[in-house]
């Protein structure tokens, strides 16, 4: 059968699709075809789209690799995706993790980990890396600034709380919250992250700025320290 959009019926294309039903009606695949809009000799946007989304069908190298997880060097090596398409994804999909964590902005509530989880979600979850990020508010719970601690192949234990202190210190905050993402996406505590977490609690006890949490990201879950009641295990 031939699937270039070419030979499909217009209610099937799905660029038409949208015009006519709205663009709730498109699949993910559809939605993405419409973004590349061409494809390729031999290959539709929709089949181009279909490899991207789901490599493990046509990409074995890159197994279930979510999109968002992928540099512009390893889009321009799929057949068909060249530097303007490579680039449109990257825009596309750094788009839709900030209208992800703006919608979940008006419902952010520090005293409560889903809502920062869910915040976060879509910014750490996709990372190959871990990247550690603190969180530091007033004495009103209200968010004073964040900072990228750490990233790269971590080893949790090693981490200094003199430097998430002293940062701490410098933005006059009162509270903190370590959050940091497993690339695994398993957000289970190692031995590592209790090491840690017990470290940094002790140290802001001594200076007078209180861990209210540490929160782990996985792929779309979280474990919260302070949720699962293991702060004070820690």
């Amino acid at each position: 059968m031939n699937n270039s959009m070419k030979h499909m019926i217009e209610e099937e294309r799905p660029y038409e699709k949208c015009d006519r039903f709205g663009a709730g009606s498109l699949t993910d695949i559809e939605l993405l075809a419409v973004i590349l809009r061409t494809g390729t000799k031999g290959e539709s946007a929709l089949d181009l789209a279909r490899k991207l989304l789901y490599p493990e069908h046509g990409m074995p190298n890159k197994g279930e690799t979510h999109l968002q997880s992928w540099t512009k060097e390893e889009l321009m090596k799929v057949h068909g995706i060249g530097k303007v398409k490579a680039i449109q994804i990257l825009c596309l999909c750094e788009l839709s993790k900030r209208l992800s964590r703006l919608s979940a902005r008006s419902e952010l509530d520090f005293s409560k980990p889903d809502t920062i989880a869910e915040y976060y979600m879509e910014d750490m979850r996709h990372r190959n890396q871990e990247h550690i990020k603190l969180l530091m508010l007033n004495g009103r719970s209200r968010l004073i600034s964040e900072s990228e601690i750490a990233k790269g192949t971590i080893n949790m234990s090693v981490i200094s709380p003199r430097e998430i202190f002293l940062e701490a210190l410098q933005k006059g905050a009162v509270y903190i919250i370590v959050l940091h993402n497993h690339p695994s996406g398993d957000p289970t505590p190692s031995r590592e992250d209790l090491l840690i977490t017990r470290r940094i609690r002790e140290a802001g006890l001594i200076l007078g700025i209180e861990l209210l949490d540490h929160i782990i990201i996985g792929d779309n879950c979280y474990v919260s320290f302070a949720q699962e009641d293991l702060m004070r295990s820690a």
